[in-house]
């Protein structure tokens, strides 16, 4: 019973690191270096959803699902790694909020609930384009615009691209957990404890 429950997890960790590509591929692009990374939200919501095991796995998918796409720029190996691999694995380190969120909807406390989504939302985000900053540093600097030191350069725009997903990410997990909280507890969970009203 326990194997095919944690089967259930990963199957569902797949499906949504392919909902998360699909949304990946939606054009949220300003110029070459800016964008707002759509796949964060079904990603950051598995994550709080399943806990940082699970959404690092899928954010893992998700990345390696780049390559049969076509979507990957590619410099060296060890670029494609850090940006493919590394990056969009520690996504998942939004799960390390899961359970206090759970705990704070099965409270029926939705301002708590709701700080610890934006949390849990900047974590995955800071956690994934650090790695981005850093190839951005040692595989894109020659490409920085305006002759712009390439710390800097990729500072200013994996920063504001890493910001700009978070709020994003966040404002819709948000408006999610106003509509239907239990999207964000586990099955085998979600009824261990029925609020008596919505959370409000």
């Amino acid at each position: 019973m326990q194997r095919k429950a944690e089967l259930h997890v990963w199957i569902e960790g797949t499906i949504v690191a392919a909902i998360a590509m699909v949304l990946s591929l939606i054009p949220t692009s300003i110029g070459s270096s800016f964008s707002i990374s759509l796949g964060m939200i079904p990603i950051t919501l598995y994550s709080l959803r399943r806990g940082a095991k699970a959404g690092f796995f899928s954010a893992f998918i998700w990345g390696l699902l780049h390559f049969p796409l076509g979507q990957v720029y590619f410099l060296t190996p060890v670029q494609v790694l850090i940006e493919y691999i590394l990056a969009f694995g520690f996504a998942g380190f939004a799960g390390f909020f899961s359970n206090q969120l759970q705990q704070s909807i099965r409270n029926n406390e939705f301002v708590k609930a709701s700080r610890i989504i934006f949390s849990a939302a900047f974590l995955g985000a800071v956690a994934r384009y650090f790695w981005h900053f850093i190839a951005g540093v040692i595989f894109w600097g020659s490409f920085a615009l305006w002759g712009m030191n390439p710390w800097l350069f990729s500072l200013v725009m994996n920063g504001l691209s890493g910001m700009a997903t978070a709020l994003v990410t966040s404002i819709v997990l948000v408006l999610l957990l106003k509509i239907n909280p239990q999207l964000f507890l586990p099955a085998n969970q979600a009824f261990l404890k029925q609020p008596k009203d919505k959370i409000e």
